[in-house]
């Protein structure tokens, strides 16, 4: 018996849907050729771990660089889709990709207004993601990006593209712009944990891997947000060889007005330096070459006794595995008396 899956665009069985997504996210994006910007655009791609504070560094620095006159544009590649809601007081604005759905099934073609929206001299866009379980997020970020050069992507005039990527996914969608020199340099966000520097070494390692092909994107850098003055991610920074572009501190303040969609990237506020010089560093940064650490290098920068560090392997036995089935095995050696 089969089950069939009522949702599934041309129907078919469950066995046909798990096909699908099998064959999506082992698509090859070796292919995607990305063309170079006519304008002299720098492209900046932030990576750094779900939750670490991408959205909020780069609402704020956004907003503080076109505070400073720079033609800004932002864009969202995280299918969470919160980049953006910052900036936009907590307002989500319509992804890529949901309004290129809908506009197909109406008929249309989609516009520049249907998901660009700007405030505070910074223009905004979402790229967004399948729904859970329906589809491979990388494979949303090419065709976001496939619909931005319909639009006219490469014709734009903007001092700065900043694209936000979520650091914890591998796969081929999200290390485009590495893997396809689509942006100049990487800038990554972390904090002083285990995790959070454990994708940005991964970063790192994906820099260095395509670097080794032939490639030409490099780290700019390293922002520490929520700095509570502990040291790994500044000793991290040091280790693989990139400058640490800021600290902002774990202040009650900022989360207050970060959980209120209140931005700070600007010279009224208190913040308003902190952002300002970010800004200069971010514009200024040359792509390094990072040199990547081992696990065993990245759990050293920590206190053995809080990441395992001390541990040592003990190999397991076939008897262990065995359990309450194990029972010795015959001996297939051949042992023959002395003569």
């Amino acid at each position: 018996m089969t089950l069939d899956i009522p949702n599934l665009k041309d129907g078919g069985t469950i066995k046909d849907f798990d096909q699908r997504l099998r064959d999506e996210a082992n698509e090859d994006f070796a292919d995607i050729v990305v063309d170079e910007p006519k304008s002299k655009t720098q492209i900046i791609a932030i990576y750094g771990k779900g939750g670490i504070g991408k959205s909020f560094t780069l609402a704020n620095l956004s907003h503080m660089m076109a505070e400073q006159g720079k033609r800004v544009l932002l864009i969202g590649c995280d299918p969470k889709s919160d980049t953006t809601s910052l900036l936009f007081g907590g307002k989500a604005c319509p992804t890529i990709i949901e309004t290129s759905t809908r506009k197909k099934l109406a008929g249309e073609e989609v516009a520049i207004g249907d998901v660009c929206f700007k405030r505070g001299g910074v223009f905004a866009m979402e790229l967004g993601g399948p729904e859970v379980g329906r589809g491979c997020g990388g494979r949303g970020i090419i065709h976001g990006f496939e619909l931005l050069e319909k639009l006219g992507f490469h014709d734009w005039d903007f001092d700065y593209v900043l694209l936000d990527f979520l650091g914890d996914v591998v796969c081929g969608g999200f290390g485009l712009p590495i893997a396809r020199d689509m942006a100049q340099k990487v800038i990554l966000v972390a904090s002083n944990d285990l995790q959070s520097l454990y994708v940005a070494n991964n970063v790192c390692s994906a820099v260095e891997y395509f670097r080794k092909l032939g490639g030409n994107v490099g780290v700019a850098g390293l922002v520490i947000n929520k700095d509570d003055g502990s040291g790994e991610a500044a000793a991290f920074a040091k280790e693989v060889d990139i400058p640490v572009l800021a600290a902002i501190p774990q202040d009650d303040d900022l989360r207050k007005k970060s959980a209120n969609y209140q931005i700070v990237g600007t010279m009224e506020s208190q913040w308003g330096q902190l952002f300002a010089d970010l800004g200069v560093e971010v514009a200024n940064a040359p792509p390094v070459r990072p040199t990547p650490l081992d696990q065993d290098g990245l759990l050293g920068l920590f206190d053995a006794s809080e990441t395992g560090g001390n541990v040592v392997l003990e190999p397991a036995t076939d008897m262990d595995m065995r359990g309450k089935n194990a029972a010795p095995k015959p001996s297939l050696e051949v042992v023959y008396d002395d003569v």
